[in-house]
């Protein structure tokens, strides 16, 4: 019995992960607002018929009662926070809110397989941070003085970063956490906000030459620390963020050739100077030559996703167990494996509708600190996507990020929640009408 039900879940699931991305996308050429409530409406449907169906499989195979009441509870938040959210920001995005709870509820049901105490955890992490950062849409609406003092971000995030590196914990080879009354946080996740708000409100000020050198400079002393900290993926996400936000401030094709171009001169001599760097690399290139080692994560992950092929295996249909941190960095192998191709493919699809939706925030801005700083957010959203599930299928090298809000971490969820905070804030500030102040 379970198994004709575990099947049918699954090709019923892949269906509706297709509908939601054409819901996602239909909804850019729809006009009114009452029909794009109803295509919003519908998604949310999805999202909840995905939900029941994983959480139904799961506990029929478990016939364990605790994936019922944790059922529940995630609907029942879904439910709450998204009337919560609209009643008291009525003129918000809907899709972006949608689209969160879309990749929550995978982020739950994979992470429900794997662990049912770290589903448990990641939830209430959920709660807190949806309840803490309620607030940020109302901030960055009515608070427009925050970004005056734009060198005091640039400073703390400084700060941060070299306390990290001094005495932050390693973590995978990489120095990123502290720990906190037994809790461990990475301020890096806080700081690439503040570096965003800095680059965003500097630019908006001037972009004469000396000021760009100026910014440059504090820009790349975030980028030298990371390097030193050993975090190549942050480090990656800080340097492409900051040259495409200089580029749309300026306009200029110099600055961004000569930017990306210094880039690349930077990542050899980096290659050549840190050993770190030469692992990452080499394993990139051939993980099969050290296949039980350093190349074992990658290898495995590539087995997952080709085992999943295009429908999946279904649920406790793979061995996800198998990959190191599974619910951290490799998140869309594991995906790929249970859910299939198919759905991995939609799940990239709606994460690139979510930054198209973001980048026409950016364009309805009239103030440039407001236009750049939504544009630099996305940029840190879109290029984290890419870093995960590029290192995941060997497109790229292996990075360490994750994939935002469906990998298990409470930093990353955290921030996650504020950087979306501070663009539904814009949104608020477009459909008032009144971001020329």
């Amino acid at each position: 019995m379970y198994s004709v039900i575990s099947e049918i879940a699954k090709y019923l699931m892949v269906l509706l992960m297709a509908g939601a991305t054409y819901y996602n996308f239909v909804y850019f050429k729809v006009k009114t607002t009452e029909n794009k409530n109803k295509l919003c409406n519908k998604q949310a449907v999805i999202v909840f018929l995905i939900h029941t169906l994983a959480f139904l499989v799961m506990y029929l195979y478990t016939d364990d009662v605790q994936y019922l009441k944790l059922y529940i509870c995630e609907i029942l938040f879904f439910l709450i926070y998204t009337v919560i959210y609209m009643k008291i920001y009525p003129k918000a995005s809907r899709l972006i809110l949608n689209n969160i709870c879309l990749f929550l509820s995978i982020g739950f049901i994979m992470l429900a397989r794997i662990s049912l105490n770290r589903a448990v955890r990641q939830f209430i992490i959920v709660i807190i941070s949806a309840a803490v950062t309620l607030i940020v849409p109302y901030i960055i609406h009515k608070y427009r003085n925050i970004y005056e003092k734009y060198y005091a971000y640039a400073v703390m995030g400084i700060v941060v970063l070299t306390a990290v590196l001094l005495l932050g914990i390693t973590s995978y080879g990489a120095q990123l956490s502290f720990e906190i009354f037994g809790v461990s946080v990475q301020p890096l996740e806080f700081i690439k906000i503040s570096f965003v708000i800095f680059c965003s409100s500097a630019f908006s000020e001037n972009v004469k030459f000396i000021h760009v050198v100026k910014v440059t400079l504090i820009a790349a002393i975030h980028i030298l620390i990371l390097v030193l900290s050993r975090d190549l993926g942050s480090a990656l996400i800080f340097f492409i963020s900051y040259v495409l936000m200089l580029f749309i401030s300026t306009g200029s094709y110099l600055y961004l050739i000569s930017g990306f171009g210094s880039g690349a001169a930077a990542s050899v001599m980096s290659y050549k100077l840190f050993s770190h760097v030469r692992v990452r690399v080499d394993v990139w290139k051939d993980p099969w030559a050290d296949i039980y080692n350093k190349g074992y994560q990658i290898t495995q992950s590539l087995f997952a996703i080709g085992t999943g092929g295009i429908l999946g295996m279904g649920l406790f249909g793979g061995m996800p167990n198998r990959i190191p941190v599974a619910e951290k960095d490799f998140m869309f192998a594991v995906i790929s494996e249970e859910l299939g191709g198919i759905f991995a493919l939609c799940l990239i699809l709606l994460c690139l509708g979510l930054f198209l939706q973001i980048l026409m925030i950016s364009v309805d801005c009239k103030t440039v600190i407001y236009k750049v700083m939504v544009f630099g957010l996305g940029i840190m959203y879109i290029v984290q996507v890419f870093l995960t599930i590029g290192g995941v299928t060997k497109f790229i090298p292996l990075t360490g990020v994750t994939l935002p809000f469906i990998s298990y971490g409470g930093s990353s969820m955290l921030s996650m929640f504020i950087i979306f905070g501070i663009i539904q804030g814009v949104v608020l500030i477009n459909n008032k009408g009144d971001n020329n102040g």
